[in-house]
């Protein structure tokens, strides 16, 4: 147990530190070309449905193997090797620095005016289409975002690999890229990647209410709402956001920043509601995107320490 919350804390401080260097292998690519492969050869014909399954155990199973596998090997030799190799692991699994880089991007030219510049680095990290949106816009397009990935890319990695080390990390990797690949509610994707998509919610669930949790109540309120009221208000607005685990996370930044997230977004030329969460105390601004980037460093330091406490109490009792 201890050899893992070392390796856990260690994975947490190089993808802090580190991040993910551009020009570095990264597992991620190596799964979404088997995605890719085995999607070309399943995904047609009146199986697609039951291929999606097998889409997702195969890439799953595969990944977690494969993880287990390494870190197995690396402790045999001796702890330091194991826990240093699942701390590689770990690290790259996590998205603590590239999502700060990715908000910051956004944000640096958006301080500095540079309106064009700043649409052109949202288009980067976002779907919607971001040719005609002013500040405010441009600004919950980041906060948006930066808030839904601090469950997908940090707490609920982190989350698994508390559960299961390095290799339960490396298997909700898997199922959250085939997701990102396949999980689509249209006609292409709708039979094949349901599989995908259903597991992904599942292994959210509890990751996204607890962080949602955590940003209520680890960092300040700026409309200085009691912690019922915030409560009250995100219970709210987290069920009215289309995904059953994003929205938990959207209306905690919401009610904690004081403003209104969700609204008309435009795809393809195509506009798309999304249902309104918090109140509009204070007009979306620029410094609200650094504001989501200290909620999402803060909520991952009080996610490690919760999980640790409850690893090193298991450990003793």
């Amino acid at each position: 147990m201890m050899s893992h919350l070392i390796a856990i804390a260690l994975g947490l401080a190089i993808d802090r530190i580190v991040g993910d260097p551009p020009n570095w292998p990264h597992p991620v690519r190596w799964i979404g070309t088997a995605i890719r492969k085995l999607t070309n050869r399943w995904n047609h014909g009146p199986n697609n449905f039951r291929n999606g399954f097998l889409l997702l155990g195969t890439i799953a199973f595969t990944v977690f193997l494969i993880v287990y596998a390494f870190v197995a090997l690396a402790y045999s030799v001796n702890i330091f090797a194991g826990i240093a190799l699942e701390a590689l692991f770990i690290a790259s699994g996590l998205a603590q620095k590239s999502l700060k880089d990715a908000a910051m991007d956004v944000y640096n030219p958006l301080m500095n005016k540079k309106i064009a510049l700043a649409r052109e680095k949202l288009s980067w990290i976002v779907g919607r289409d971001t040719a005609d949106l002013n500040e405010s816009e441009i600004t919950r397009g980041v906060v948006e975002t930066v808030s839904e990935n601090t469950s997908d890319g940090v707490t609920a990695p982190l989350f698994w690999a508390f559960l299961l080390g390095a290799p339960g990390l490396w298997l909700y990797k898997a199922v959250n890229t085939l997701d990102s690949m396949v999980g689509y509610q249209n006609e292409e994707y709708e039979k094949f990647g349901f599989a995908s998509a259903k597991a992904d919610d599942m292994l959210n669930f509890i990751p996204s209410r607890l962080t949602g949790f955590l940003i209520l109540v680890m960092t300040e309120n700026k409309q200085t709402l009691s912690l019922r009221q915030r409560f009250a208000k995100w219970l709210q607005d987290a069920p009215k956001h289309p995904s059953p685990n994003s929205g938990w996370l959207e209306a905690a930044t919401a009610v904690q920043l004081g403003i209104e997230l969700g609204g008309v977004n435009r795809y393809r030329g195509v506009e798309s509601y999304r249902a309104r969460m918090g109140t509009s105390v204070y007009p979306l601004e620029a410094h609200h995107i650094h504001e989501a980037v200290s909620h999402m460093q803060r909520v991952t330091i009080g996610f490690f320490i919760l999980f640790a406490l409850g690893g090193v109490l298991l450990g003793i009792a």
